[in-house]
């Protein structure tokens, strides 16, 4: 008897320890998840910083190349304005996802955003053989945290335009509504994605910009990712369509509350 209730006692003490050394494994897993997510969101707000720099080191150079055209200086102070508030905004919209904040949602005509977006990038894209075909009506809003949705869509526009580098294409933004969301379409005519890389291309730090690529720069990775999580956080979802050498679609879909 005496060694049954010894049996007994031991069998609890040990399932005691099991319990205490799983709430410290669940607690290390907690930290650590926290320490991913710091990283994550620090990563992605670098890669977005350096879509906005760009175009405005783009034009600060020709400013100062051409110091008698007072135009042209008059254009890069005001792309300069514009995009460190766009920065500010950016960073306080990534900051509030990471710490759960309410997103500031109201309703955005989606013509404007995108226009908006081709004002704040330095290059035309004609001058790379590249026509755009925008078939947005000027009605149609989609209820959003605008900053954050135009850098979505900025993020598809770059990837699209390098992805028609350098014979160039045609880039296709279209936007729709029905009855319980609107869907956005950003497509090109360029190299395509190949199938095995298909289920790939939302996760961080996956990249199909190599040395051997087209694109002007090699990617990080986050630029589709960062695109996931914030269609994600405004409970809609993105997906793609592609055939090598024949094209990519990307289509977005947000709720219309």
């Amino acid at each position: 008897m005496e060694s049954i209730l010894e049996k007994r006692q031991s069998l609890h003490q040990r399932l005691a320890n099991q319990r205490q050394l799983s709430e410290q494994l669940r607690s290390q897993l907690g930290h650590m998840q926290a320490l991913a997510n710091i990283g994550m969101i620090s990563a992605m707000i670098a890669h977005e910083m350096n879509n906005i720099l760009t175009p405005l080191g783009n034009y600060a150079y020709l400013a100062m190349k051409h110091p008698e055209d007072a135009e042209l200086t008059r254009k890069a102070l005001e792309k300069t304005t514009t995009n460190s508030r766009r920065a500010a905004k950016i960073l306080d919209s990534m900051l509030a996802m990471a710490n759960g904040r309410p997103r500031k949602m109201d309703w955005h005509p989606v013509k404007k955003m995108v226009e908006d977006i081709f004002s704040c990038l330095a290059r035309d894209f004609s001058k790379d053989h590249i026509k755009v075909v925008v078939d947005v009506d000027d009605k149609l809003t989609v209820f959003a945290e605008d900053i954050c949705l135009q850098q979505v869509l900025m993020n598809l526009i770059l990837n699209a335009r390098e992805a028609m580098m350098p014979r160039g294409g045609t880039l296709t933004i279209s936007a729709r509504r029905d009855a319980a969301s609107v869907k956005i379409e950003i497509a090109d005519t360029g190299c395509g994605i190949q199938r095995c890389d298909l289920a790939k291309i939302f996760q961080p730090f996956f990249t199909t910009k190599t040395e051997l690529s087209q694109a002007e720069r090699h990617g990080a990775g986050l630029g589709l990712a960062f695109c996931k999580r914030v269609v994600a956080a405004h409970n809609g979802a993105i997906s793609v369509d592609s055939q090598p050498d024949r094209g990519t679609t990307f289509k977005i879909s947000l709720p219309v509350p």
